[in-house]
């Protein structure tokens, strides 16, 4: 066997092997962004439409079931065509929670100036944030269990300053969902560039979430800093 021959073919196998996966990554990328922005389009119109209806929010219980019950359908047929109705059908109905919450700032003094802060910050983070992952390429993946164990935290001690009316402990809650959504975001992107995440639905639904909860938790923090709440 000529071992030249044979050192010189693993470079180009592993070099071969590491533009295809850098070619799967950017496709994943690509439908990824093109999915989410229609996602985000989508749920605003459903925000606009129930604005528009009034419509009242779900409650606690109703919200927390329709979400965690079309993520689960999301994830379940998210390798297959109706998984992008999954997609829409949560993304919407988080519009559509989102419209009374939205009303409801909107009716008090600088409401308006409130939520366009909330809205251009939390679009700038985002950009930001995913703009620095796909241009450092950095691998955030270290960040997976912090996150995993700082968002069941959050999300408990949410639930306890709902029911124990504690409204210090929802705006901790809501300083730390900034701080985690964000990192979410860091580490969501870097998953797809580095092959972590190869399903550009499940990809498009962690971003979605990240920049949803973005979105009302520094319109929680605003509204505070604004006299709003």
């Amino acid at each position: 066997m000529n071992t030249r021959n044979l050192s010189n073919a693993v470079p180009a196998a592993n070099a071969d092997q590491t533009i295809a996966t850098t070619l799967a990554s950017n496709k994943v990328i690509r439908n990824t962004y093109m999915l989410l922005s229609m996602t985000l389009v989508f749920s605003a119109l459903a925000a606009g439409a129930s604005m528009a209806l009034k419509l009242p929010h779900p409650g606690l219980i109703l919200t927390l079931g329709g979400y965690f019950g079309l993520l689960y359908l999301t994830s379940k047929f998210r390798d297959r065509g109706v998984g992008l109705l999954f997609v829409f059908a949560l993304t919407g109905f988080m519009g559509y929670t989102l419209g009374p919450i939205l009303n409801a700032y909107l009716g008090l003094p600088n409401g308006a100036q409130t939520v366009m802060t909330a809205m251009g910050a939390t679009g700038a983070i985002f950009l930001g944030l995913s703009g620095y992952a796909l241009a450092s390429r950095k691998n955030f993946s270290f960040m997976g269990g912090f996150l995993m164990a700082g968002i069941l935290v959050a999300f408990l001690a949410g639930l306890g300053a709902i029911f124990f009316e504690l409204p210090g402990l929802s705006l901790a809650v809501s300083a730390l969902f900034v701080l985690l959504m964000s990192g979410l975001i860091l580490y969501e992107t870097s998953n797809i560039i580095h092959g972590g995440e190869t399903n550009y639905i499940m990809a498009t639904v962690t971003l979605f979430v990240s920049i949803f909860n973005l979105f009302t938790s520094l319109l929680h923090l605003l509204g505070f800093a604004n006299g709003n709440d």
